[in-house]
């Protein structure tokens, strides 16, 4: 006979009438857990207030740590122990004040049956809204109906609505018209420049672009693992490199390989925010470890055919070596090093290599896609992702805020190499080190994209937006209330409004290319039209939808 001796449940926590589970989820990373504990405890207070205006009640489901110095969840174990015990059935509001790692709190909140919000806070410092896009993203990706919300200061006319109906019926649903399905066989595919988007897929399809991502699944971000199947049916296999062999590859690296690259980019004038403390300031030998890494990844892009490279950044590697950034922005750009294999033979000359910031493969598809199309169309091809960080209105025009977490290629910021500035990423964070590529994002017409996965398909939006250089100190303003060492563009995303994209945007992340004005349109369309040969399923945003419509 079978003698079953599974560990205790533990005891069920529930929700009383007219009463609401919070809980709220973060960083695996301590150090910033305790230092975003403030405002959390803020904001959990304003929502307490929210609900009682309503006549509800808030009850926190877990206790906050004395010993841990915060009350967030901070790893799988964690999450999964408390939803084995919440009552399947209760509401949770899932309260975001700061970056989190979805993979904590999302398998649960998969099998949860009660209703979920998801609920940020709207900062730049504080940017709860970064890490609600990534978990709304993670839940569309694994099929689990939620709703979200968003707001500056939790007592304003859209939130206390939107909290309202969510309390009401258990859902809160968002228009989400800024996004328009277009069909595989709209009539885009019959102009001049769908042609040009249709050989160009048809030639993925067949040729393959091999994504190449040293480890994958980086901080938690399950909406940037697609299923193989997924890559495969659009032609963009995996190629699954080890970040143990890059460090082995690095090392092969002479130093005076090391220097040369770094006097390069000196002498093209970028500035680096040289220090003698290694703990705390920048140095030449993180840089020079930093050119060592572009150099071997340079070199795996050689050796296995890749069409795109990227390294998962967290959490590994940091503990290894400097900071991957200027190696990723830099080997995104085109104008680079002379980068030589074992032979001496220059890899990729005068030409961008798509680098795939944190592995997220939501970004490497349209980023090589787009880089495929451009280039073949002999176009500036610098392509790279940005974190949706942030955006506040200016002379009543909203601005975005979109701030990569180090580096973008070189193209992308204003003066270019001597527009650029190297700081040292944050001690806490990075413990050795490591140049960032900080600037200000130049001004310029751009295509915007994101892919999300649903069971295997791919969904992409597409969209067009243009950079704007703000006066000095608007720009300096926006620098201090974000990240002041990463690189920050401020931008317009044709006719989406700060709203649509919160309520529709399937990620954190944002991919751009930068197309001049006068082939913005054509491009676009040549775009779509190779994303739709390549089987995915198209949604364009805003004002690109008038651009697709126009006749070639």
């Amino acid at each position: 006979m079978l003698k079953l001796n599974l560990p205790p449940s533990p005891a069920k926590i529930g929700a009383k009438s007219k009463q609401v589970l919070m809980v709220t989820n973060a960083d695996l990373r301590e150090p910033a857990n305790v230092t975003c504990w403030p405002v959390q405890k803020k904001f959990e207070d304003k929502l307490e207030q929210a609900l009682e205006q309503l006549g509800y009640s808030m009850k926190r489901a877990h206790p906050v740590s004395q010993s841990r110095g915060h009350g967030f969840i901070s790893s799988q174990r964690e999450g999964s122990d408390l939803f084995a015990a919440i009552e399947p059935d209760a509401p949770v509001i899932v309260l975001l004040t700061a970056w989190q790692y979805s993979h904590h709190i999302a398998p649960s909140l998969a099998h949860h049956r009660g209703p979920v919000l998801l609920l940020a806070n709207f900062d730049g410092t504080w940017p709860g809204l970064v890490g609600m896009l990534c978990l709304a993203g993670t839940l569309t990706s694994l099929d689990k109906p939620y709703s979200r919300l968003w707001s500056e200061s939790f007592d304003d006319k859209f939130f206390m609505q939107g909290l309202q109906t969510w309390l009401r019926y258990g859902s809160l649903q968002h228009k989400n018209n800024y996004l328009h399905d277009v069909a595989p066989t709209h009539p885009v595919m019959a102009t001049l420049e769908g042609a040009v988007g249709r050989k160009v897929g048809e030639y993925i399809l067949q040729h393959k672009e091999i994504l190449g991502l040293f480890d994958t699944f980086c901080m938690g971000m399950i909406n940037g693992v697609f299923p193989q199947q997924a890559l495969v049916n659009i032609g963009m296999p995996l190629e699954s490199l080890s970040q143990s062999a890059l460090l082995v590859e690095m090392a092969k690296v002479p130093d005076e390989l090391r220097e040369a690259c770094l006097n390069w980019y000196e002498a093209r004038g970028m500035k680096f925010q040289f220090g003698e403390d290694n703990a705390t300031e920048l140095t030449r030998e993180q840089v020079k470890e930093q050119c060592a890494m572009m150099i071997a990844m340079a070199r795996f892009v050689k050796r296995f055919g890749l069409s795109a490279v990227g390294v998962q950044y967290q959490q590994g590697l940091k503990d290894s070596c400097a900071a991957s950034d200027f190696a990723e922005g830099a080997i995104g750009s085109t104008e680079r090093f002379p980068i030589p294999d074992e032979q001496g033979e220059i890899i990729c000359p005068n030409q961008a290599i798509p680098c795939i910031n944190e592995v997220d493969m939501g970004t490497a598809i349209p980023q090589t896609m787009l880089w495929r199309l451009l280039s073949s169309l002999g176009l500036p091809a610098e392509t790279t992702l940005h974190d949706i960080r942030w955006g506040s209105e200016y002379r009543g025009t909203f601005y975005w805020d979109l701030e990569i977490s180090g580096a973008v290629p070189f193209e992308h910021l204003k003066g270019g190499i001597a527009g650029a500035t190297g700081y040292r990423q944050p001690p806490m964070f990075f413990p050795y080190g490591g140049s960032t590529i900080c600037g200000q994002g130049k001004a310029g017409c751009f295509i915007w994209a994101r892919a999300h996965y649903e069971g295997t398909n791919v969904v992409m939006h597409i969209g067009t937006g243009h950079g704007v250089e703000l006066p000095d100190d608007e720009f300096e303003r926006r620098r201090r209330a974000t990240n002041y060492e990463w690189p920050l563009l401020n931008c317009v995303l044709d006719g989406v409004q700060r709203d649509d994209l919160m309520s529709g945007h399937q990620s954190n992340h944002i991919t751009i290319a930068y197309v001049e004005q006068d082939k913005l349109g054509s491009v676009l369309r040549a775009f779509v039209a190779q994303a739709l040969t390549q089987g995915i399923q198209v949604k364009v945003a805003g004002d690109a939808l008038h651009a697709l419509q126009k006749e070639a």
